[in-house]
């Protein structure tokens, strides 16, 4: 197999085969890529049955297979595993409730198993657990408090391989006027602890008010509703940022912008969120997303707008389609889901998109850009969902929705918009991830249980060529630091467009963020990743400013805070990674 046939990069062979392809009763891989996107579109197509003929189906099926194939959207990583299999789990994003039971808690875990098996990730909210040491009426004794039960959930975890493909992923949330909020915001201090949680706090406007003025707040026992303790709110927001410096976790998740977008309140607030905090969802809903690849869209120079909406529409439909079609893990999640048919469409490919028009990500135009490419995206989305609602009918809780009091008369799906981290699914796509900025030039990427992919920028290394500057001497200097400006000769203002995650202020970072958002139904995966020499007031800068800006959510991630990491510089590794050649970007380990 080829590893860019098809629309996919020079790195995808390697995860194609290990993750994504059909394999025999033998562990031999079964099915080329092509077979793989003819499988995902025919099982989605089937969707149209319930409202159509087999005519309609299949001519569905070839524009799905179609808006794959020629690389301008690809679905959520369960789609690509599981369709068209006898499995058949679709969705990658579930939130389970955590309730203040014994009988509760362990629901939830073989729940969370189960979908972790099926291939999705799961959120939790442990903020109605009572605290350590409150009282047991039922044997007398004290409760060992939730940061002891996600290390149940975090061992269980660990035990369950992803869909056969990946191991579980899971985020806990927990309110900051939880009486265990510090131990919580503390836990990753052992790096070694909950190594499949990402965690954030879960803060209110009331809370950051209080952290920005230096008042007292209030830590509440969830069980009697009494005060437990009174902190001063700058210290423990001094807590959270020293503890996200020093490991990337707690992230923050600001509960009121997250409720203030809840399209359903009336069935209670939006308290947990899918692992990478990109998707708010109720006790039980699961959540199918897809990315479009936002470079395919450039024609002469320019973004083709009209193919852009054409492929947003048709995803939305491709999403709809797919929750038709979805064998969902539990029928709770199934009833809640369809309940409000929430789907999550977002982009890949944006900062590759700006080095191909020559605009910095830290300059006005990339923010207008890319609100206005999000803008365009979320309309053309939400009249496709206003479409098929006439078609097919609007999703069964309309009727208690905020969109009665818009005047809509349908929409087939709650929500319709996500910005996604796609990370697995731009390496496919030979693309940068989501909205991040590139992270290097040059670097490697850790994927599957530790297999480990080195890539190059492909556009960064034409360039070079084109200018004759692709010395061995500059090709060295890149391999070394991965950035532009260790390149001779290169033209400044060449280096500004190809400036690296490390090298843009976090102002950046949020400035693009907040465009996106401001035009998402859900919310915005984004990680601000910062140089090993950042200090901890840029942290909390960063955080207040999130907060300032509207956010929903912020993650930082100061380089080498935890070891080995996701992505990391060429430099920066143990040893040299063999067989590194620009031309073919090889796996350090098989080469």
């Amino acid at each position: 197999m080829c590893g860019n046939e098809l629309p996919f990069g020079p790195n995808a062979a390697i995860v194609l085969q290990r993750r994504y392809l059909l394999r025999d009763d033998g562990g031999q891989v079964v099915e080329t890529p092509h077979q793989m996107l003819e499988r995902v579109a025919q099982a989605v197509s089937l969707g149209e049955l319930a409202f159509g003929s087999q005519i309609l189906a299949t001519g569905f099926e070839r524009r799905f297979f179609e808006l794959m194939a020629q690389g301008l959207f690809l679905p959520n990583s369960p789609t690509l595993m599981n369709a068209g299999k006898k499995l058949g789990q679709l969705s990658a994003c579930f939130v389970l409730p955590v309730k203040d039971s014994l009988e509760s808690i362990f629901d939830t875990l073989k729940q969370s198993a189960l979908i972790h098996k099926s291939g999705g990730g799961t959120g939790f909210s442990f903020s109605r657990l009572r605290p350590e040491g409150d009282r047991v009426a039922t044997t007398s004794g004290t409760s060992s408090g939730p940061l002891s039960f996600m290390d149940v959930f975090d061992t269980a975890t660990e035990a369950v391989k992803q869909g056969g493909a990946r191991r579980g992923a899971n985020m806990a949330m927990l309110s900051a006027s939880h009486p265990d909020i510090l131990q919580f915001i503390k836990a990753k201090g052992d790096l070694g602890r909950f190594k499949n949680f990402n965690l954030s706090v879960m803060a209110d406007d009331d809370f950051m008010e209080r952290a920005r003025a230096g008042k007292p707040w209030e830590l509440i026992n969830p069980r009697s509703g009494r005060v437990e303790k009174t902190v001063d709110a700058a210290e423990l927001f001094d807590q959270l940022v020293e503890a996200a410096h020093a490991t990337g976790d707690p992230g923050l998740a600001f509960y009121d912008a997250i409720n203030r977008a809840n399209p359903l309140p009336v069935m209670g607030p939006l308290e947990a969120t899918n692992p990478c905090g990109e998707q708010p969802l109720m006790p039980y809903e699961s959540c199918n997303l897809g990315s479009l690849v936002l470079p395919r869209f450039l024609k002469g120079g320019r973004i083709d707008y009209a193919a852009l909406e054409e492929a947003a529409a048709l995803a939305v439909r491709f999403l709809d389609d797919a929750l038709e079609v979805n064998r969902f893990p539990l029928r709770r999640v199934a009833q809640a889901t369809l309940f409000t048919r929430k789907i999550g469409l977002g982009v890949m490919g944006f900062a590759d998109l700006l080095c191909s028009l020559g605009i910095p990500y830290d300059s006005d135009e990339a923010v207008s850009l890319g609100g206005s490419i999000m803008e365009r995206i979320r309309a053309a989305s939400r009249e496709a969902s206003r479409q098929l609602g006439k078609e097919r009918g609007s999703f069964p809780a309309f009727e208690r929705s905020l969109f009665v009091g818009r005047d809509e008369k349908t929409m087939r799906n709650a929500t319709v918009t996500t910005i996604a981290p796609t990370g697995t699914l731009s390496l496919l796509m030979g693309c940068s991830a989501g909205i991040e900025p590139l992270f290097a030039l040059v670097h490697m990427k850790k994927v599957l249980e530790g297999e480990k992919l080195v890539e190059y920028h492909r556009g960064f290394l034409e360039l070079l060529k084109k200018n004759k500057l692709d010395t061995p001497r500059n090709l060295e200097a890149l391999r070394q630091s991965g950035r532009a400006g260790s390149i001779s000769g290169l033209n400044p203002d060449d280096a500004r467009v190809y400036k690296t995650a490390h090298e843009l202020e976090p102002i950046s970072h949020l400035k693009v963020q907040a465009a996106f958002q401001a035009h998402t139904d859900n919310a915005v995966s984004k990680t601000i990743n910062l140089p090993a020499e950042a200090d901890k007031d840029m942290v909390r800068d960063i955080y207040l400013k999130a907060h300032e800006l509207g956010l929903k959510g912020v993650t930082v991630f100061r380089s080498g805070c935890r070891g080995e990491q996701v992505l990391q510089l060429l430099s920066t590794m143990p040893k040299p990674a063999p067989g590194l050649s620009p031309a073919g970007a090889a796996c350090p380990d098989c080469d």
